[in-house]
């Protein structure tokens, strides 16, 4: 008898761990598909561009509220389709020789992820700009269509107030913070 409640327990263990590591999952991005999309106001025309997701990779497990992983922008592939503003930008506000990549590192998230189909979740992780971390929390719509998932954030970024320089000379006054519209395409897999 108790070799078999011995044999029952093991079962229900191994069953219990094979579960839960089922339940953990790996967004890995298509830097193809995805897209960063800004736009600077100014007392002129405003400033449309641009730029280039390099990478991501983001796990998760959809009953808990704790999420890692790194996505990562490439300071550098900035394009407003203008070639000597775009240089100023990536030289002089950016500083990208020095600071050549951009990066938001997820930690947790509010709301509930859906198997399928749409969610609404509050992001909130770590968005490195110009060498400096700050906690940024993201509204995110997230689309999941079999292993394929979307998710996609409208949020500003004070990039004055977070130390860089500020792009406005002589009569031309640039607003002191960057709208963006991030759209992040991927593939979720069981986490390995």
């Amino acid at each position: 008898m108790k070799t078999t409640t011995r044999s029952l327990l093991i079962a229900l263990s191994l069953l219990c761990t094979t579960f839960a590591v089922a339940q953990h999952q790996t967004l890995t991005l298509d830097p193809d598909a995805s897209s960063v999309k800004f736009l600077v106001a100014s007392n002129h025309d405003p400033t449309n561009g641009t730029f280039h997701v390099s990478k991501g990779v983001v796990a998760f497990d959809p009953k808990s509220p704790t999420i890692s992983g790194l996505i990562v922008v490439d300071a550098t592939s900035g394009n407003s389709d203008n070639r000597s503003r775009d240089k100023k930008m990536t030289a002089q506000v950016l500083e990208a020789a020095k600071f050549a990549d951009v990066t938001f590192a997820p930690q947790t998230y509010q709301g509930t992820l859906a198997p399928s189909g749409a969610s609404t979740l509050l992001v909130t992780g770590i968005f490195t700009l110009h060498g400096t971390p700050h906690p940024l929390t993201l509204p995110m719509q997230i689309q999941i269509d079999g292993s394929k998932c979307t998710a996609k954030a409208h949020f500003s970024v004070p990039f004055v107030d977070w130390g860089l320089k500020d792009p406005s000379w002589f009569v031309l006054k640039v607003a002191k913070e960057v709208d963006i519209n991030l759209t992040l395409t991927g593939s979720i897999s069981p986490a390995s």
